[in-house]
C-alpha cells in the first residue's frame, strides 16, 4: 500500500494532505480544521462537497457547508445562554433571524497539526485544541480541556477518531457535532435520479419558529419513514429537521446508495452520537449534510432527562470518545 502524508497546499491554502491506494484527502489546519476533501482518485468520486477556487472567500467567510466543520457546541441555543451544573453560560448570537448562538467556537479558527505520517496500513493526520484561560473560546465556555481529532486513510476508507478530555476541576458539557457535507451524487456519471438514502432515526424532535425543540415529536411523513428502511431521495423534500438517533444492528449510519454505480457510501458516525441534523439546502441536488450530534440542539435548556437528549457531562480527568467511518462498498444482489 502506498502511503503518503505531507503538506501542501489546497485552493491557495495551507493543507495536509493524506494518500492511501487509491484514496485522498486533504485537511485544512488554519480553517477550522475542515477535513475538506476526500476523494477515490481511480473512479473519479469527489465524496465531500469541495470548494472551487472561486468559492474560496465565501467557504472561508462561512466555512460551514463544505466538507467536515467541526462543531463544539453543535447547531443552536436560545439567546445563546443556558446554565448548568451552577455555571452560567453566554456565547455571542451569531444568528439574527432567530436571535441564537449557532455552531460553536472552533469550526473557523485555527487548529495545531500536533503529527502526520504514514505506518503500514494508513496515512493520518493528528490535529488538536487546547483550551485553557488564554484561548478564544473560554470567556464563553469556562473550561479547560483537550479536544484532538486523528483522521486516518487506508484501503478500507476514511476514519475520524475524537477524543474530548476535561482537564479542569468543574464538570464540563460536552456537546459536539459535524456538519458533513456529501456531494450526491459522489460519481460523475450519476445523476440525482440515481441516489437514495437510508439513515438511523429514531424520532423527528419538533422545532419552534426559532429552529429550537419544542421537547416534543412529530409525526414521520412518508418520506422520513422511507429515510429509516427501504431508502429515499435526499432530496425528496426540502430538509433542516432534528432527529433522535435509532442505532440499528449496533450501527448509527447514513448510507447513500448510486443505483447506476451499485455502490454505497456509508458513513458510520458511532452510537456516541445520540442525535441526528439533516440539511439539504432546499432539496438543492447537489449535496446534502447528515449531521451527527452528542447533544440535542438547545439541550441545556430543555427539561428532559439527559439521557433522552444527549446531555453529556465529563467530570475532572474524563474523556469523551468515538470513532467514524467512510467509507464505499458494492451493493449485493
Amino acid at each position: 500500500m502506498n502511503n503518503q502524508a505531507y503538506a501542501g497546499e489546497y485552493q491557495g491554502e495551507k493543507a495536509i494532505w493524506l494518500r492511501s491506494g487509491h484514496y485522498e484527502a486533504a485537511l485544512l489546519p488554519e480553517i477550522g480544521g475542515n477535513l475538506v476533501a476526500f476523494r477515490d482518485t481511480t473512479r473519479g468520486f469527489n465524496i465531500l462537497r469541495e470548494p472551487s477556487l472561486d468559492e474560496m472567500a465565501g467557504f472561508k467567510a462561512v466555512p460551514m457547508v463544505h466538507g467536515i466543520p467541526i462543531l463544539f457546541p453543535p447547531n443552536r441555543y436560545h439567546d445563546g445562554k443556558f446554565s448548568l451544573n451552577g455555571l452560567n453560560y453566554e456565547f455571542p448570537v451569531n444568528e439574527a433571524k432567530t436571535g441564537n448562538h449557532l455552531h460553536g467556537f472552533f469550526y473557523n479558527i485555527p487548529w495545531e497539526v500536533s503529527d502526520f505520517g504514514t505506518n503500514d496500513s494508513e496515512s493520518y493526520v493528528i490535529i488538536e485544541q487546547n483550551v485553557d484561560e488564554k484561548h478564544s473560546a473560554y470567556p464563553y465556555f469556562p473550561h479547560t480541556f483537550h479536544f484532538s481529532i486523528r483522521y486516518a486513510l487506508s484501503e478500507a476508507g476514511l476514519r475520524q477518531e475524537v477524543s474530548i478530555t476535561n482537564l479542569g476541576e468543574a464538570a464540563m458539557p460536552c456537546m459536539l457535532g459535524f456538519h458533513t457535507a456529501f456531494n450526491a451524487p459522489f460519481a460523475p456519471n450519476s445523476t440525482q435520479e440515481d441516489i437514495t438514502f437510508t439513515m438511523t432515526i429514531g424520532e423527528r424532535w419538533e422545532l419552534d419558529s426559532r429552529m429550537l425543540p419544542t421537547g416534543s415529536y412529530q409525526p414521520l411523513v412518508a418520506g422520513e419513514l422511507a429515510m429509516k428502511s427501504g431508502g429515499v431521495s435526499p432530496y425528496f423534500a426540502g430538509m433542516d429537521n432534528h432527529y433522535t438517533a435509532q442505532p440499528q444492528n449496533g450501527i448509527n449510519a447514513i448510507i447513500i446508495t448510486d443505483a447506476k454505480e451499485k455502490l454505497k457510501l456509508v458513513y458510520d458516525v458511532g452510537t456516541g452520537y445520540k442525535q441526528w441534523m439533516i440539511w439539504n439546502n432546499e432539496a438543492n441536488g447537489r449535496y446534502f449534510c447528515p449531521e451527527p450530534q452528542i447533544n440535542t440542539v438547545n439541550a441545556p435548556n430543555l427539561d428532559l432527562p439527559a439521557e433522552q437528549i444527549g446531555l453529556v457531562l465529563l467530570a475532572q480527568g474524563e474523556s469523551w470518545n468515538e470513532t467514524s467511518k467512510i467509507f464505499i462498498e458494492s451493493v449485493v444482489g
